[in-house]
C-alpha cells in the first residue's frame, strides 16, 4: 500500500470514528425510558393492601398505564405494599427492594411521614425518584406530591357537624394513628374549623386512635360510646376503617342514627348506611384519580418534562342531600372493574 492510499485510509477511519461518535447520543436518545421497547418500571407502593381505597388505588395505576401505552409510552406498574396499615418496618422493606431492583421511579402512599423518609432519600441517591400519593412525607426529596387538600376534608366535615348540630352539642373525634399526615390533616382541620365557627360546640373526646382495622376501630368506638355515649351528640371518624369499625359499634349499641355521624372515604356499606339514616355523611376523596396523576407525574418527571410540586385531587362531603348527583355517584363508584382482575 503506498503512503498516500495508507492516509486515505487512516482518514477514512477517522471520519467514521467520528461519525459513530456523534451517533451514539442519538442512539441513546431513542432508548430513552417509555421509548418502543424499552418499558418504565414503576413501583406503586399503597400503606396497606385489605381496604376498598387502595383497591381503588390500584386501579387508578393501571388506568394511567393504559393511557400512556396510548400515547406510545410503554410502563410496567409493580403493585407491592404492606398487608396492614400499621406495618411501617415492612413497607420500609419494600421502599428498599425496589431501590436495590433499580426500577425507574417509585409512587407512594407513605404510612409514616417520617419513617419513610431515610428510605425515599435513600432511593433518590440511587438515581430513584419518588412521588407521594394521598399522604406527605417529611422530605423535600421527592418529585411532587399528589393528594387531597386533607386539612380542608376536615372542615368540611366540621362545618356538616356544626350546621346540623344547630351550633351546640358535644362531639368525639375519633383519630386514626399516630404518623399518618394525611388523617393528621384532618383531624386538625376538623377540630380547627369546629373551635372557629361554631364555640358552642365541644370536643369531649379528640385523643382516641382507631387503629389500622376495622376491627381495631371497632373496640376503640365501643370504649369511647361505653364511657360518653349518654352524653354525645356527633362522632367524626377520619378514614375507611375508622368510619366501618364505628358504624359496627353504634349498630351492635342500637344508637346508631341517634346520634350525627360524619365518616371519611366510601364504601358500599356507607352509602347504605346513609341510606338507612345511620350515617349522616361521609367527605370523599378522588382516590382513582389521585394514583393515576401520582403514575402520570412521575412519568412526565422521568422524561424530563416540568411538573409540579403540590397537585390536590380534590374533596367533597357527601350527604343524603346529594348522594345521588352524577358527581358523588362518579367518585363513590369507580370503574374498577374496568382496570382489576377478581381478587385484586
Amino acid at each position: 500500500m503506498t503512503p498516500s492510499a495508507r492516509s486515505r485510509r487512516v482518514a477514512l477511519f477517522g471520519l467514521i470514528v467520528l461519525f459513530a461518535l456523534a451517533a451514539a447520543p442519538a442512539c441513546r436518545r431513542s432508548r430513552a425510558p417509555g421509548a418502543k421497547g424499552k418499558a418504565l418500571r414503576i413501583a406503586v407502593i399503597p400503606k396497606g393492601m385489605t381496604h376498598e381505597f387502595w383497591r381503588t388505588i390500584h386501579a387508578g395505576a393501571i388506568k394511567a398505564q393504559r393511557d400512556l401505552a396510548a400515547r406510545g409510552i410503554e410502563v410496567e406498574i409493580i403493585w407491592k405494599g404492606p398487608l396492614r396499615e400499621d406495618d411501617r418496618e415492612q413497607q420500609v422493606q419494600v421502599v428498599e427492594s425496589f431501590a436495590s431492583q433499580g426500577v425507574d421511579g417509585i409512587v407512594l402512599a407513605p404510612l409514616d411521614e417520617k419513617a419513610l423518609v431515610r428510605p425515599v432519600e435513600e432511593a433518590n441517591r440511587l438515581g430513584i425518584p419518588t412521588v407521594v400519593i394521598d399522604s406527605g412525607l417529611a422530605s423535600d426529596e421527592i418529585v411532587s406530591f399528589v393528594a387531597t387538600d386533607n386539612s380542608k376534608g376536615g372542615e368540611l366535615a366540621a362545618q356538616e357537624m356544626g350546621q346540623r348540630l344547630g351550633g351546640k352539642g358535644r362531639v368525639l373525634l375519633l383519630r386514626y394513628q399516630e404518623g399518618s399526615a394525611s388523617t393528621t390533616a384532618r383531624e386538625e382541620g376538623f377540630l380547627s374549623r369546629l373551635k372557629s365557627a361554631f364555640p358552642g360546640i365541644e370536643a369531649i373526646s379528640s385523643d382516641q386512635y382507631a387503629g389500622p382495622t376495622r376491627d381495631t376501630a371497632k373496640r376503640a368506638a365501643e370504649n369511647l360510646l361505653n364511657r360518653l355515649g349518654a352524653d354525645l351528640d356527633g362522632i367524626f371518624t377520619v378514614n375507611e376503617s375508622a368510619t366501618a369499625g364505628m358504624l359496627l359499634a353504634l349498630q351492635d349499641v342500637g344508637k346508631a342514627g341517634k346520634l350525627t355521624f360524619l365518616g371519611f372515604d366510601a364504601s358500599q356499606a356507607f352509602v347504605d348506611a346513609i341510606r338507612a339514616g345511620q350515617l349522616h355523611g361521609f367527605v370523599l376523596q378522588n382516590p382513582f384519580r389521585m394514583c393515576a396523576l401520582g403514575v402520570e407525574t412521575m412519568v412526565d418527571h422521568l422524561q424530563g418534562r416540568p411538573v409540579a410540586k403540590r397537585i390536590d385531587t380534590g374533596v367533597m362531603i357527601v350527604t343524603p342531600a346529594n348522594l345521588d348527583t352524577k358527581e358523588a355517584q362518579e367518585l363513590i363508584y369507580p370503574p374498577l372493574q374496568l382496570y382489576l382482575k377478581p381478587g385484586e
